[in-house]
């Protein structure tokens, strides 16, 4: 079999790594639980390409995350749900129903007046959602302003989406500051936590200091996810530094103290400060 641009070669390479006679051990073994942490991953590294500006890196991640989607159709097609071609059609479908603006008769032409129409469309789309649900005899578990968040996005994302709902209907603060009290309010209630020795307790009180973290960087328009990445990175590079430096002098990690650590730590802050 040769590599192809055309779609068709994916999905029959995918059904002939599935299939169960002559297929790959480890692909026929696979499941939807099992295969969602490599999804997940997939998009991670999408988005690490995009940020590192690599598109050769970006061309290939984007063949990852889609081989996960043609290896999810796959399974639900083996089970008689769904094919690909479905999972095609579920979504032109869906795009050209949310921008009527594009493809139909429409009065909205500003941004702000399609982004009201998009906003009508997905709450007409979530009632239709239910009532499928419904019909099917789902049991929906949660109802109201924050059901449609997915409790299965990443924490950090989870909390934006959360309290942009919330900001929705005003509950909300007005701007930055009280925010940073509430920061520092949740930080007295972590000592406490930490003082009494209840881990249970120094969870909630970190989740909720998080949460407020969160809550700061949505109102500057400082994307938390990207925020910690950010810092991520800088951390990367400046244990670089005291590896490369330790390393130099014939210094071994392992014994070396945080003091000293600590020092190359500083030095390597410097450098960039220079930059």
């Amino acid at each position: 079999m040769q590599a192809s641009k055309d779609i068709s070669r994916l999905i029959d390479i995918m059904a002939a790594l599935r299939d169960p006679e002559t297929g790959c051990p480890w692909d026929i073994k696979q499941d939807f639980a099992s295969i969602k942490p490599y999804t997940l991953e997939e998009a991670y590294e999408v988005a690490d390409a995009i940020e590192r500006a690599d598109m050769v890196d970006l061309c290939e991640e984007l063949g990852d995350l889609l081989l996960q989607v043609v290896f999810h159709a796959r399974m639900a097609e083996e089970a008689g749900d769904f094919a690909f071609g479905d999972v095609v059609e579920t979504i032109t479908k869906k795009m050209i129903r949310r921008h009527p603006h594009v493809f139909a008769v429409s009065d909205a032409k500003d941004e702000s007046a399609v982004k009201i129409q998009w906003d009508e469309i997905k709450a007409e789309e979530k009632r239709e959602r239910a009532e499928r649900r419904r019909a099917a005899g789902y049991v929906e578990e949660e109802t109201g302003l924050l059901a449609s968040v997915q409790r299965s996005f990443p924490a950090l994302t989870e909390a934006i989406k959360i309290q942009e709902k919330a900001a929705k209907v005003g509950f909300d603060w007005s701007e930055p500051e009280p925010i940073l009290d509430k920061i520092e309010e949740e930080i007295g209630e972590l000592r406490a936590a930490l003082a009494s020795g209840n881990r249970s307790a120094v969870q909630d009180e970190l989740g909720d200091l998080l949460f407020a973290v969160v809550n700061i960087g949505r109102h500057v328009k400082a994307d938390p996810e990207m925020a910690l990445r950010g810092t991520n990175e800088k951390f990367r590079r400046r244990f670089s530094h005291i590896e490369k430096t330790l390393d130099a002098n014939g210094e071994d990690i392992d014994t070396a103290t945080l003091e000293r650590m600590e020092e190359l730590w500083v030095a390597a802050k410097q450098i960039e400060r220079q930059l």
